[in-house]
């Protein structure tokens, strides 16, 4: 349907002398935004190979759930589908059954400017993660903004057990309380986590290794006692050597460090 605002007097002029000076689309009254319309957005900007390329990359999803859009693309479409008051239709159809619409869900909710809010969603979302994709991606913006609110809830995601709350509380601790927040209690919360899952794990050790870019003297001690298992404690030494924020003194000392 499209409405037009008409120069002439419609009430007054021929049909045939009516002159459009404004046209454009207008929805059904009460018509939302649903997950069809999303997922005929995503199609349409498709690319084939870079969906072989993702499908490598994360190996926990079914490869025929990818559609393959790049992740500019799903920010831009998200900033553009935020500002919709009917989004809530699709952010309650849980779970969503292809990965970029999981994608586009974690970067509706990254914009999020309330907290409340923003947090509400994100422990609605969290289950259904089923990625480090996804899960890393989800990094609401307006969490640096309400840390001490947030911490509580940081421990109730590290004390489920589920590898992708786990994961996304330790990412959060490291996004946002190595730095001017940072508390010596908090790498000890991380060390004091075990897991046989290899994405919490994986974690673990990169948690360290930015502990030790960014916090050397609390985080060293970690290394040098061995709180942590043989692989993670490995891989957490072997990150740090990677970092260029890690002085050429600091990585032979670390290197030394090594569980054989």
């Amino acid at each position: 349907m499209r409405r037009g605002i008409y120069l002439s007097d419609a009430g007054k002029a021929a049909p045939e002398k009516l002159k459009t000076v404004i046209r454009h689309p207008v929805g059904r009254e009460g018509s939302a935004v649903t997950t069809k319309e999303i997922r005929q957005r995503l199609f349409a900007l498709q690319d084939t190979k870079y969906r072989t390329f993702q499908a490598k990359l994360i190996p926990t999803i079914a490869p025929e759930t990818i559609i393959g859009v790049r992740t500019p693309e799903l920010r831009k479409l998200a900033k553009e589908l935020s500002v919709r008051p009917d989004i809530e239709v699709f952010l309650r159809e849980l779970p969503h059954e292809l990965f970029e619409e999981n994608q586009l869900h974690i970067f509706i909710i990254s914009g999020m400017k309330n907290f409340e809010n923003c947090l509400e969603h994100t422990e609605k979302f969290l289950p259904f993660i089923d990625n480090w994709a996804t899960c890393d991606q989800l990094s609401p913006k307006v969490f640096k903004k309400y840390k001490k609110e947030l911490l509580p809830h940081i421990q109730d995601w590290i004390l489920s057990g589920e590898t992708y709350k786990v994961r996304f509380a330790i990412g959060m601790l490291m996004q946002h309380f190595l730095d001017e927040d940072f508390d010596p209690a908090y790498p000890e919360t991380v060390a004091a986590i075990r897991s046989d899952e290899y994405y919490i794990n994986m974690m673990i050790a990169w948690y360290f290794a930015t502990a030790l870019a960014k916090q050397y003297d609390d985080a060293l001690p970690y290394m040098e006692q061995r709180h942590l298992e043989r692989w993670t404690h490995n891989k957490a030494i072997q990150k740090s050597i990677e970092s260029y924020r890690i002085t050429p003194e600091q990585k032979e000392y670390l290197r030394s460090l090594k569980k054989a």
